[in-house]
């Protein structure tokens, strides 16, 4: 017997059916129940890992308190779960590969040669008992990227089938798939789901769960032809209908009995019902607000929202902290460069310039800060959105002509940000940035100390540029205050002006660290800034 339960989360039929948000409902409803869980995902691409993956190919990239650059899907692990996640919770066949080849080159599997199996897949299942085997979890729920079929998934599937083999009963598999609902016939069809199981067992595994994503009721015929064609009881087809928010998944998840069927298969205790009181309470807030605002998210990226999925999420977070609703208008940064700032700012009540890389949107960025700037529109920036405030405010304030940062320009003659000087010599750029968490000291009577109560803060961070401290009296002489400070290195991570009701700048990505149980402070401080500024304009 295993002292950790092993439950594995596959996809079928098409991608996108929200493993992730299947697998964190799980968990939580798990977690309700007083069991420890925590959560992974392998992903099926060769890269090490997203961070040097374009947001348009991968969305966003989440960071850990470890550093690791990892799928966006541990952003919704830590956000249902309240803790956080750690470089063993991603898992990529880059990094699997990269381990193996390590290890050939090293000498350790002299006289043999290297196969898919059993060496790629004694390395995934290595990786997938990681977490199992610090003894801190009764159960590891691990989501496998992909679709069942996807060529790359295969050493993955056929890990989990040798898994299942060794740990007997302290192993399930739990299958997502799809049931589409034809307009033309008025039917639900069930053979999409048929073959898609059909395709597991060829690959040797058999789901003990189906969860099955539908717009609309499954009849107790449909579930007893899926549980009798796809080898599983009924009472383990699950019902899966579409949401009006994630949030809400957890409780349907609950009404369909998954966390009890899943500890029976198990031969765990489901006696106690989950508790979900706080959830529910935070789901009440979330669709009953006593008010609403709108914010301007201005971003390079907008056309997929997945990019800024973490900011998105902690302004949800915010706005039931505050029972506000929080209507995000997307703002392309680059529309900005060329049209007049204020049309893009009618009907907004507050301004977050979003992070981002390189040059493309950055002047526009720059517009949006300075019109926050001038007319008191409460304004949060993050990492970039905090650099283009300190570019904005050397150019228009302290009118330092073409002041700018050396990612953009390399030959500004103010280069008010600069690359950090542990980045000079660093030339692959892989898993190289200022990444994790690290400490910030913070000036008591700052807007900043008053969000965090607290003089010592860590937070996430993902960058390689930062506040050049050349200009650090300059700045702090005109009235933008450098609020927030490394103990150890001296740069700066908060800004704040002194003559506007809100405008903060973090080098940090504080989004990462949102979750239902604690939403972020400085989100919820922006949000309620936000409010009190729409409810007093002057």
């Amino acid at each position: 017997m295993s002292a950790t339960k092993y439950i594995f989360v596959t996809g079928g039929v098409t991608s996108s059916l929200g493993k992730g948000i299947i697998a964190a409902s799980l968990a939580k409803l798990l977690q309700a129940r007083g069991y420890s869980v925590t959560i992974q995902k392998l992903d099926p691409y060769i890269n090490i890992d997203p961070g040097t993956l374009n947001p348009y190919e991968h969305g966003e990239c989440y960071v850990t308190d470890d550093g690791a650059e990892t799928d966006l899907d541990l952003g919704h692990y830590e956000r249902f779960l309240n803790r956080p996640t750690s470089q063993a919770n991603n898992v990529t066949t880059g990094r699997i590969y990269q381990s193996v080849i390590d290890k050939e080159r090293k000498g350790e599997f002299l006289g043999k040669t290297v196969q898919v199996i059993p060496h790629i897949t004694d390395e995934i299942k290595y990786r997938i008992k990681l977490l199992g085997n610090t003894g801190e979890f009764e159960l590891v729920i691990t989501e496998i990227g992909g679709t069942v079929g996807d060529i790359e998934a295969l050493p993955y599937i056929e890990a989990v089938r040798q898994l299942k083999w060794e740990l007997g009963e302290d192993c399930m598999v739990i299958h997502l798939t799809l049931i589409p609902f034809l307009a033309a016939t008025g039917e639900l069809k069930t053979k999409p789901t048929q073959h898609s199981v059909k395709t597991l067992l060829e690959s040797g595994l058999q789901p003990d769960i189906l969860v099955c994503r539908t717009q609309m009721a499954l009849s107790d015929e449909i579930k007893r032809k899926l549980a009798l064609f796809c080898n599983v009881k009924k009472e383990a087809v699950i019902e899966a209908r579409d949401a009006e928010t994630i949030y809400a998944v957890p409780i349907l998840m609950s009404k369909e009995r998954l966390d009890e069927v899943v500890l029976k298969r198990l031969n765990l205790p489901y006696n106690n019902e989950p508790d979900l009181d706080n959830w529910k309470d935070f789901l009440y807030r979330l669709k009953y607000p006593k008010a609403e605002v709108s914010i301007g998210l201005v971003g390079k990226y907008v056309e997929l929202k997945d990019s800024y999925k973490s900011i998105a999420e902690a302004f949800i977070h915010a706005g039931a902290a505050n029972e506000c609703k929080v209507n995000i208008r997307w703002i392309h940064s680059d529309r900005l460069e060329s049209v007049n700032v204020e049309e893009d700012m009618k009907g907004l009540d507050g301004v977050l310039v979003a992070p981002g890389f390189g040059e493309r949107g950055f002047e526009g960025k720059l517009e949006m800060v300075r019109y926050a700037r001038e007319n008191k529109v409460p304004f949060l920036g993050i990492c970039l959105g905090m650099q283009a405030a300190v570019i904005e405010f050397a150019r228009n304030v302290l009118k330092l002509e073409g002041a700018n940062s050396t990612e953009i320009n390399p030959e500004t003659k103010h280069p008010v940000i600069a690359l950090m000087n542990d980045q000079k010599s660093i030339v692959n750029k892989g898993g190289t940035m200022r990444l994790g968490a690290c400490d910030c000291e913070l000036k008591e009577g700052s807007k900043a100390y008053d969000v965090y109560h607290r003089k010592v803060i860590s937070e996430r961070h993902r960058h390689r540029y930062e506040f050049n401290n050349r200009y650090f009296q300059q700045f702090e002489e005109n009235g933008m205050q450098m609020t927030g400070i490394n103990p150890d290195s001296g740069l700066v991570e908060i800004v704040e002006l002194l003559d506007h009701p809100w405008f903060v700048g973090v080098q940090f990505h504080p989004e990462y660290k949102s979750t239902v149980a604690r939403p972020h402070p400085l989100f919820v401080h922006f949000i309620a800034a936000v409010l009190a500024s729409a409810h007093n304009p002057n």
